[in-house]
This record gives C-alpha cells, structure tokens and sequence, in this order.
C-alpha cells in the first residue's frame, strides 16, 4: 500500500496501472429534479464543471464528492466521477465532474491540465506555494479555501527520538527526514535553518517500507490525515502511534488543494462563481457534518477505478475526524469557511520568495496576495459551526 505525495508536487514514481478498458459504472439511484433551489445553469455555468484534484478519491476531497448527487456515472478509464451538482439535496441545473489527478494526469500538476483543457477543466487544486512559483508562467486565480491548514506534515516515531517535538528538533541529531522529490516546503525548512540538507532524501516514494525498516529511527512526510491512521492501524509491522508536525506551523503556511480557475476561465464565468463558491463552502461545511454519502462515492470510485490506491472506509471517517480535532479545515479569521485570509497570503509571500528565486523561478514583479487569491465570491454568512 502506498501513501498519497505532496499535494501538487509532480512525482517521479511509477506505480504500476491496471489496465481499466472503457467500463462505466452507476450508482442505483436518480436524483429528482427539485422544484425550488440554485440555478447555476442561469448563473452562466458551463452544463458540466470540471474540478481536477491532484490525485485519487480521498476523504481530502470529500467536499467535491459531496456535491455529486445519485445516478453518477463512473468513467475507469478517464478516472472520473460524474453526476447531477447537488445542493442542499436539490439538483442545480448542471453537472458536476470530479477528476483524478496523480497518475490519472500524468503525475502533472493540476493547474497544467486547467491550461491545456480549459473547456472542460473550471477549476483546479492550486496551492498557494504553487500559484507563487507558477505567477508568471501559470498564472491563477483561487476563489476558495477548503482547507484552513495544510495536512502535509513531517512525522517520526517518538519512542526513537525522544527528544523530538517539532521539525525543527530533528536537525541536531541528524535523523534522517524522507520526502518526495521537488518538495516546495522541504526547500524552505533548510533554508530557514531547521533542517540541514544533508539530512534529507528525496527517494521517498510513499511507501512505508523504509520508515518501517529503520525501526523508526527515520523520519519522513505524510498527511496529518492519513498516515498517522495508517500506520497505527493498517500497517502489520509498525502498529503503534507516529509523532508530526504540520509544515503549517514549522512556517510554511501555504494554503492547501485551493480551489482557482485560469484567468479567462475566471472572467468568463464570473457570474457562474458568484453562484457555484458558495455552493462549495457549504458543502464542505455538509461534509464535515454529515460525510457518509461522500465517502461512499470515494470508495466507489477508487474500487471501480481498480488502480494502485486503495482506500478503507476506516481511513475516510478517520481522515474527517482529524481534520475537525487538528482544525485543518476551520473558519478563517473572518469567521467564514473558505475565505482567504489576506494578510496571511502577503506574508506567505515574503516568505516563499526567497525560496523560489533561490531555483531560478520567475515570479510576478511586485506580487500581492491580491493576484493569487480573491474572496469575491465568497459567501461570508457560510461558516463552521
């Protein structure tokens, strides 16, 4: 088994793809259409929004699957999830298209697929490291912020590092900390002196093999919301707890799977977000609340997709009540769901500038939070209780 990379990190490893031919699958039954409710169809959206993640159906997504409503069609080979926009139970007029990402892309980055497909692709998960690095090249706009906090982390085990209670803890004894290749935010902890660079290896390939092999002694980076689970219950050879810390609170405070659109996408439905945001916050607030139906439709999808990724219903409901105990998803300092918080972006800015002109990337001259994030079509009174 086989943990997920970085989010909207482009990996170099190979997992071995089943072969899917060109089956669909439905689920059993059909959503009526409701008398009263939103009408994105009238709001100028296109009949079929597609939404590309960045890799298979996970309960990290779960808000996107909670607005698909019954009757959805599943596509094996495209690695797509299809069925009638639902709010609030009520048909909205049009359809809705959860794409894989990951292998599904070609391990690309989501924002690549949104410029290559832009008739088919309205939004994509853009991080906001990504949409720093990619300001000149890619340039995007995000309008939503389903998570609060980032769920990447670096974790280790406790009882082979005692001593050990953040990130930054790991350098003075050297423990040895794995990672997928290209990682943003592993350039920023040696940059900022937490981490030494001859301490980390870029060979990690989400197994948890060599952590396991290590006796623990390793550390590597995961999810706040899956591995910690995973190794303590589904892992035979381990079994017991992980320590972490999210990369949030080690000082890179990008905001995670944020939900942007390209910039003519963006001015061509303007009216369409107005309506669609707030449909999006209030189903991750129904997702959190009530998450059965949509991870229903996870495992669905990732059994029918048949690919190298499996995933439990154990790990889905864990993955929820994470994110709730370790606020990753929460209200932004405005008391809303999904908002951005502005001041916060200006200064993740200052801080990841340094980072990325240290590789030689292009950013946008004089970038503001401004250009990369916008709370437009954010609906305030949308909040987590």
């Amino acid at each position: 088994m086989k943990i997920r990379p970085l989010i909207g990190v482009a990996i170099a490893a190979s997992l071995a793809l089943a072969a899917c031919g060109g089956s669909d699958s439905a689920s059993d039954t059909t959503m009526p259409t409701a008398a009263e409710g939103i009408d994105l169809a009238a709001a100028g959206c296109p009949a079929t929004i597609g939404i590309q993640t960045d890799w298979f159906p996970e309960a990290e997504h779960g808000n996107l699957y909670n607005l698909v409503g019954p009757g959805y069609t599943l596509d094996a080979k495209a690695l797509t999830v299809t069925g009638d926009l639902v709010s609030g139970g009520k048909t909205t007029g049009v359809k809705v298209q959860v794409r894989a990402g990951g292998p599904a892309i070609g391990y690309g980055r989501p924002i690549a697929a949104m410029y290559e497909k832009p008739e088919e692709i309205l939004l994509g998960f853009v991080g906001t490291d990504e949409a720093v690095s990619q300001s000149t090249a890619k340039p995007s706009m995000a309008v939503a912020a389903p998570f609060n906090i980032n769920p990447q982390i670096i974790m280790w085990d406790p009882t082979n590092n005692p001593g050990v209670k953040t990130i930054a803890d790991l350098k003075e004894p050297g423990v040895k900390v794995r990672y997928f290749q290209d990682a943003d935010y592993m350039k920023y902890l040696i940059q900022s002196g937490q981490l030494d660079a001859k301490q980390t290896d870029d060979t990690y390939d989400g197994s948890p093999a060599a952590f396991i092999a290590s006796g623990g002694k390793d550390a590597q980076q995961g999810f706040g919301t899956a591995e910690p689970y995973a190794y303590k219950n589904m892992f035979k050879d381990w079994m017991k707890d992980v320590a972490y810390q999210y990369v949030h609170d080690a000082g890179w405070t990008a905001y995670a799977q944020s939900l942007a659109a390209i910039p003519a996408n963006l001015e061509k439905y303007d009216s369409c977000l107005t309506a669609l945001v707030p449909v999006i916050q209030q189903a991750m607030v129904d997702y959190v609340a009530s998450p059965d139906a949509a991870n229903a439709i996870i495992i669905d999808a990732v059994t029918t997709y048949n690919q190298d990724w499996t995933y439990t219903a154990g790990q889905a409901d864990a993955a929820v009540a994470q994110m709730q105990a370790d606020k990753l998803v929460a209200n932004s300092p405005d008391g809303t769901l999904g908002s951005f918080d502005l001041d916060r972006v200006t200064k993740f800015i200052e801080t990841a500038t340094p980072v990325y002109t240290a590789t030689g990337a292009v950013l946008k001259e004089g970038l503001a939070a401004e250009d990369i994030v916008t709370n437009k079509y954010i609906n305030k009174s949308i909040t987590l209780k």
